[in-house]
């Protein structure tokens, strides 16, 4: 045995999954670049209709420095936090109760599954008319849209707690708030932030079909108006915010999940 080796902490270990994802990533951003770059210069493409990654940068760097791009972002994410919020709780609350009364599953889940399968781009206007075109409208289709995913996990987290475990708690007298806490939630978790994985993609496309339908601000607006104006490197730069956007919203679920779900993981021993 080595004395002088350094032994292999968790932390290393992350740091080096972290490093090799970082280049993983850094290396297929390049390659698409390239690949872009290639196809533009092999068909000769206009730029209205394919912009080089120079002529995306170049606008990006514009509606940055004019502040345009801020305020749209700002606006949108606020749509996207407060949509999620409120499909999280409203889903969550209604997933308990159809968890636990399967009278009231009976009677609300065909209005539900009817419900979803509408598109939501189908709702969206009947929204924007009912609600108008402000800020309301679009909060409401994207709860609407993160809505199922969450309340579909939740349901089967709670139902997926082992019987036996609800007979200890009972045996142990303990209150239906103390199972909750104690029991359900816990046991649910992992399953419910799968939901909430998906949703927070999801809430950030609720948004953006809001803003599609009627809006004067926000990244579905700015890229309506450069539709409309020929302007294919404010899509693409409208287009790859919203990608960024939705990825930090994954990340962020993901770290939530780490920490939350941190007792899972089997405690490591010192000694290798």
């Amino acid at each position: 045995m080595d004395l002088t080796s350094t032994p292999k902490t968790p932390t290393t270990k992350r740091w080096r999954v972290i490093n090799r994802t970082v280049w993983l990533i850094s290396l297929s951003v390049v390659f698409v670049i390239f690949i872009w770059e290639v196809a533009i210069r092999l068909g000769n493409f206009p730029s209205f209709i394919l912009p080089s990654p120079q002529q995306v940068w170049s606008r990006l760097l514009q509606v940055l420095a004019d502040g345009s791009l801020l305020r749209h972002i700002t606006y949108t994410l606020g749509e996207v936090v407060a949509g999620l919020a409120i499909g999280i709780i409203t889903a969550t609350v209604l997933g308990y109760l159809l968890a636990k009364s399967p009278a009231v599953e009976r009677l609300l889940s065909p209005y539900i599954v009817a419900s979803q399968s509408v598109p939501i781009v189908a709702i969206a206007p009947l929204l924007v008319i009912w609600f108008g075109s402000g800020l309301l409208s679009k909060v409401l289709i994207s709860a609407l849209i993160v809505f199922f995913p969450v309340l579909v996990n939740t349901m089967v987290g709670l139902r997926s707690v082992p019987e036996d475990l609800h007979d200890l708690m009972r045996s142990l007298l303990a209150t239906r708030w103390q199972t909750l806490t104690m029991l359900e939630m816990p046991s649910a978790l992992p399953v419910f932030l799968g939901g909430l994985r998906i949703g927070a993609t999801l809430a950030v496309i609720g948004a953006v079909v809001g803003e599609f339908v009627g809006a004067d601000r926000g990244l579905g607006f700015l890229i309506n108006r450069a539709r409309g104006q020929y302007d294919t490197a404010l899509v693409f730069v409208a287009v790859i915010t919203l990608v960024l956007l939705a990825l930090s919203l994954y990340g962020s679920v993901l770290m939530l999940e780490k920490r939350l779900l941190a007792w899972q993981r089997p405690i490591e021993s010192s000694h290798r």
